[in-house]
């Protein structure tokens, strides 16, 4: 935030310069800082969004709308830490209130629609997005369109928009990733196996996407590890999952096999997969 400071100084010595030479007067320069001060307000607004403690910023923009109620990219900006803050109940009136101003648009609407969904009101949420003029097409609008599809098991609406969706992206993982989760929950492993892969593929580092693959594969009985990128402790927690869907298959030898490996593959020790096996062996006395 150096740069913009430092430029606000020296701008505002040059107009207290013409002021004194040319005897403008005290209004005029109270006007060209009110220009500098907003540029750098925006500055500061943009640093609140992004980094830091959420509720800080939360706290910031209660207090700036506060001060000027009626300037949306402030109630935008409460609205938008109090999601990422995950204060979701605060965020869908925050963002009511965004969508009842003037100047709202349709963007407003949908962050709204997502706030909804967040707060578990699905049915407000798809009420908004069917609102929303089709022209307006964007990669969040198509998102939670397939998310509500899903809700509906409307399957075929739910496929076009996931593909719309992730064609409007460049980051497409983790539209492909719910959508592959879309699949699984449909049965259609195969398809989500596919989707899952596609995830990775854009990022290797959403963990998500390959436990989910795990899962996929062994709802078909598939139990080696697919060649994906992973550390060593990743590879461990998806041994794990995939004893456990193993075991879920009723193939309780292998997915014994695959607890204990992903025991000994753990670079400390796996508190969860010892339970697990434990729990397993137990049982197992039990009904012997």
């Amino acid at each position: 935030m150096r740069h913009p400071i430092t430029l606000s100084l020296c701008i505002a010595g040059a107009f207290i310069l013409s002021a004194c030479e040319k005897g403008i007067d005290k209004e005029a320069v109270d006007r060209e800082f009110a220009g500098v001060n907003v540029v750098d307000e925006t500055n500061l607004n943009e640093v609140m969004l992004t980094v830091g403690d959420p509720n800080e910023a939360v706290n910031y923009f209660q207090r700036a709308t506060q001060e000027d109620p009626d300037r949306i990219d402030l109630m935008r900006g409460l609205s938008l830490s109090l999601v990422r803050a995950k204060r979701h109940d605060e965020a869908k009136r925050a963002w009511a209130k965004v969508v009842e101003h003037k100047d709202s648009g349709n963007e407003d609407r949908v962050q709204l629609a997502d706030a909804l969904i967040r707060s578990n009101d699905w049915e407000a949420a798809e009420k908004v997005l069917n609102a929303i003029p089709p022209t307006h097409e964007t990669y969040k609008r198509y998102r939670l369109e397939a998310m509500i599809a899903d809700g509906n098991k409307d399957w075929k609406k739910a496929d076009a928009f996931y593909e719309t969706a992730a064609g409007l992206t460049t980051q497409p993982a983790s539209v492909l990733n719910n959508w592959g989760y879309s699949k699984l929950t449909r049965g259609d492993y195969a398809g989500a196996e596919r989707m899952f892969h596609d995830a990775i593929r854009h990022d290797r580092n959403l963990f998500t996407a390959k436990n989910n693959l795990i899962l996929a594969r062994g709802a078909q009985g598939n139990y080696t590890m697919p060649v994906i990128p992973m550390s060593q402790i990743e590879r461990a927690e998806l041994l794990h999952s995939l004893g456990l869907a193993a075991i879920k298959r009723g193939d309780i030898e292998i997915g014994k096999g695959l607890l204990r490996d992903a025991i000994e593959t753990h670079p400390q020790h796996f508190e969860a997969a010892a339970r697990s096996l434990s729990a397993l062996e137990s049982t197992v006395t039990r009904t012997n």
